[in-house]
């Protein structure tokens, strides 16, 4: 069987999307027993870079076929939705259908009274706008790094979920220093959310992503490709497949809670206004 082309990433175009059309290529079962769905687009975020995945529901067209989204993943381009079908066969689904995808933490009842459905709404644009907001500080903290002294270290992992998010980074800072450092950190994030500016996040050819962030690009972007650039304001960028706000500002205000070297490694923990 011929491998399915690269999963279309919605998101890249609108990160705010929280629906969209597809069609159904093809199913298979994991070595888990968890059945994953494969579709030519998605407006699935796929757990990665320190972003947790989205959930939801996906409908069948035309019929009463309904998947409920509990994982999203990506593997070599192809995005795969784990989750299970409700009610109905697996192998009846109908390949080439047209899908419904609707992002859904909460997996509301679209047969739901109206008024649950719009309280289910609203607990699924928060928890979608805390996670964005949760990224991009991430973001911003790389950028504040730079401003106060810190740009020797690399940035490396990110863990951007609300239960303890934090960056790590490639180098120490002398034990004296932490405090004054993790200070510097706070006040200069705040300033910077609190000067506000638009975030950018653009599909550019490779020598015009390289310049925008800063000259050069890591080596897991291959030369000749169309890296997705992210911007916050007028700073220089940096490759980022994830959501984010659309302004600095709408992270409304950020603390650094711990700083600590350990292994030759830093790591900068954080949180954000709920």
């Amino acid at each position: 069987m011929d491998s399915p082309p690269p999963t279309k990433l919605e998101y890249h175009e609108d990160m705010f999307k929280l629906q969209s059309q597809a069609t159904f290529l093809s199913l298979f079962k994991g070595e888990d027993g968890r059945i994953a769905l494969i579709l030519d687009s998605t407006v699935f975020h796929p757990q990665g870079g320190g972003q947790p995945s989205d959930t939801g529901l996906i409908e069948f067209a035309g019929s009463d076929f309904k998947f409920s989204v509990q994982d999203v993943r990506s593997k070599d381009g192809i995005v795969l939705h784990y989750g299970v079908f409700q009610g109905s066969n697996p192998e009846d689904v109908e390949k080439g259908k047209e899908v419904h995808l609707l992002v859904d933490e909460s997996r509301r009842k679209l047969n739901s009274r109206q008024g649950k459905l719009n309280r289910s709404c609203s607990l699924v644009l928060h928890f979608f706008l805390l996670m964005t907001r949760l990224h991009s500080a991430g973001h911003l903290l790389d950028l504040c790094m730079q401003k106060v002294g810190l740009g020797h270290l690399e940035p490396g992992k990110g863990y951007h979920f609300p239960d303890g998010p934090f960056v790590e980074y490639k180098g120490v800072v002398p034990q004296a220093e932490l405090l004054v450092k993790q200070k510097e950190l706070e006040a200069e994030a705040n300033e910077l959310i609190s000067k506000g500016g638009k975030v950018y996040a653009d599909i550019l050819p490779y020598e015009e992503a390289s310049l925008l962030c800063g000259g050069t690009l890591p080596d897991y972007i291959p030369k000749g490709s169309t890296p997705r650039v992210l911007r916050l304001g007028e700073n220089p960028g940096c490759p980022c497949g994830g959501t984010h706000v659309s302004d600095i500002s709408d992270i409304i205000s950020m603390k650094i809670t711990q700083m600590r070297t350990k292994k030759g490694m830093t790591k900068v923990f954080y949180t954000i206004a709920s």
